[in-house]
């Protein structure tokens, strides 16, 4: 499967592309690497309870940390796009204790760029013309997608909508259903939306966020917008050479509050179950 991997990366003729080291040794994958996209993961199935789920994950992302840390640059980026994202990314952090835990992220902007697209086919704009949509939370679920910010072309993309029903009921759980949506319809997971939501998210993060925008990473909580400590929680950032920081001072409906605090947790229910299966 490697090898049919690295056919189709020659093939592509990326004119970037150096080298393809096909190779399933972590010591080898991550030695000396800059970038990590971690994209394996056990996904949820029928029946499987949340425990089992986590369970799975910690012996994947165990590995995956203490690799990195061992091998890996200590300034490298790390991005978790194997789901439950928020989670595993908490957990491959805490087997890699010698780089920095705003080196961790988990992967939500697959969310931002289903909602831009949702808000640019509700008022007919091109989804460049959308700024400051927000995913706070989880990727799951329980996340909050969330438009109060945003604009389009410059206008507030709330006062264009003007549909309090359809921002609350058909916006929002669009979007956090949206995955699901794309396995009922082609009997997979998102593939080609998520490996460019995972180049947008590392292109930013690489390099810096437009002036007039910002996006949304799952990093870890500081508490801001009274959300929990420590878990690994999607927030709206600006990037500046290579570093993430919340953007600050947004003022949140009840509503909203209502959903980050849900979202929030779930969080810390994954969380205290993961480190349980940690310490075990």
């Amino acid at each position: 499967v490697l090898n049919g991997v690295v056919m189709e990366i020659q093939d592509c003729a990326l004119p970037l592309v150096r080298d393809v080291v096909a190779t399933d040794d972590p010591a080898v994958a991550f030695k000396d690497i800059d970038a990590a996209f971690l994209v394996g993961a056990m996904p949820r199935k029928e029946g499987m309870e949340r425990k089992d789920l986590l369970a799975a994950n910690v012996r994947i992302f165990k590995v995956q940390g203490q690799a990195l840390d061992v091998h890996a640059k200590k300034s490298v980026k790390v991005l978790v796009v194997g789901n439950p994202a928020n989670t595993n990314a908490l957990i491959c952090s805490h087997f890699a204790p010698s780089i920095p835990k705003e080196n961790f992220s988990a992967m939500t902007r697959l969310d931002q760029n289903r909602a831009k697209a949702q808000l640019a086919e509700k008022t007919g704009s091109e989804v460049a013309d959308i700024k400051k949509v927000t995913i706070w939370g989880n990727h799951s679920s329980t996340q909050f997608p969330d438009m109060s910010q945003a604009t389009v072309k410059g206008n507030p993309a709330v006062g264009l909508v003007n549909d309090e029903a359809w921002m609350k009921d058909v916006f929002v759980p669009t979007v956090q259903k949206r995955g699901a949506a794309v396995i009922a319809a082609r009997k997979l997971s998102s593939a080609m939306s998520a490996a460019k939501a995972a180049s947008d998210h590392m292109k930013n993060w690489f390099a810096s966020s437009p002036a007039d925008d910002w996006v949304s990473m799952g990093v870890f909580s500081d508490g801001s917008y009274n959300t929990p400590v420590g878990v690994m929680f999607s927030f709206p950032v600006t990037v500046s050479d290579g570093k993430w920081s919340i953007v600050q001072g947004l003022n949140l409906s009840d509503f909203a509050k209502e959903k980050l605090a849900l979202t929030g947790k779930e969080l810390c229910e994954e969380r205290d179950e993961a480190m349980a299966v940690c310490q075990a």
